[in-house]
């Protein structure tokens, strides 16, 4: 074989070892897991959509979406109004929301992430004797909530008469302010707020709650259980019970007192989560309260949510997301 065919074949054969490397290393990358965005360990709200999806609202890193294999961040960057998340959930058209406590609001219709409400945009006010109350979708304000219905986003101020000076605009914070919202079995509507107590919104007035201390700390959790009781959890005077008629204190519990969660699970027990003191729960006698030494990894709880199948969720303040499996509580981590 002459000098010339033998240079001519070792520089195919090295032209054709590099064309098969190069396939294999892009057969390595296309076939390779995607890799999963770092995951925010405070979790402020927790959604389970009608497909089944997880979402988890986080204190600054946005949404994240997960379909029991895929991790997806939704964030600003993704148009997203806000990287808070206190709130999520779900319209007829499987459309997801998600408000602030900045009190703004965005949509995500499966293909992009929408801003449907932040201080930039006007928002009309709503009279409150022509309000849609069961159809409509309602959001976290400054002195009231937001209202979208029939396609439109309206504002439902709680004060009628302002001080002077003060601003009426939904996304500036006052007394009346927002911070959790209630659908009962009714259709009646309830707004937890800043410094005001409870008020229940039949769709032409209000009605308020304000005795036994439930004025002035924030109400951040409102529940209704299988009973139909109204659960009220005040970030500093405690869990409170309406039952239609009365409305009850539980003050015999010193360290229940900061609640942030409220929720039920399959047996009927109420599952309480605090800001200090760890998880509760109360079987209709008694309370039994649970803490580091049965898994928790602190004491602040943000907030409870029972999935489809039954199975109770955490988001704790720093520290991620857990899980009971009947006797201790354990870290749920991402495959």
């Amino acid at each position: 074989m002459s000098e010339t065919k033998v240079l001519r074949y070792n520089f195919l054969s090295i032209q054709m070892k590099g064309i098969i490397l190069w396939l294999i290393c892009l057969t390595c990358i296309f076939n390779s897991p995607a890799q999963q965005p770092k995951f925010d360990q405070q979790i402020r709200s927790i959604f389970q959509d009608s497909k089944g999806v997880y979402w988890f609202g986080t204190n600054n890193s946005g949404v994240y979406r997960y379909d029991n294999k895929t991790l997806t961040q939704f964030s600003i960057s993704n148009g997203l109004a806000d990287n808070q998340v206190l709130s999520i959930q779900e319209d007829q058209n499987g459309y997801l929301w998600f408000g602030s406590g900045s009190f703004t609001v965005s949509r995500y219709d499966g293909q992009q992430m929408k801003v449907m409400a932040n201080r930039g945009m006007k928002i009309k006010d709503m009279k409150s004797e022509n309000a849609s109350v069961s159809a409509a979708l309602w959001f976290f304000a400054g002195g009231g909530a937001l209202n979208y219905s029939a396609e439109k986003m309206a504002y439902l101020s709680f004060q009628k008469d302002p001080p002077k000076g003060q601003s009426t605009s939904p996304f500036s914070l006052s007394r009346f302010g927002v911070y959790s919202i209630l659908k009962d079995q009714q259709g009646n509507i309830w707004f937890g707020t800043q410094a005001e107590g409870v008020c229940k919104y039949d769709g032409t007035s209000f009605t308020w709650f304000k005795e036994l201390g439930l004025a002035g700390p924030a109400v951040l959790a409102l529940y209704t259980d299988s009973k139909g009781h109204i659960w009220f959890g005040n970030n500093g005077t405690g869990l409170f019970r309406y039952d239609g008629t009365q409305l009850t204190q539980f003050s015999n519990e010193p360290k229940l007192k900061r609640i942030y969660s409220i929720t039920e699970d399959n047996n009927g027990t109420i599952w309480i989560g605090t800001v200090d003191a760890g998880v509760w729960t109360y079987n209709g006698q008694q309370f039994q309260q649970y803490s580091l030494q049965d898994g928790l990894p602190s004491n602040a709880v943000n907030t409870i949510y029972k999935d489809a199948a039954g199975q109770l969720w955490f988001g704790t303040d720093k520290n991620g997301l857990y899980r009971f499996d009947g006797n201790k509580f354990y870290r749920f981590d991402f495959q």
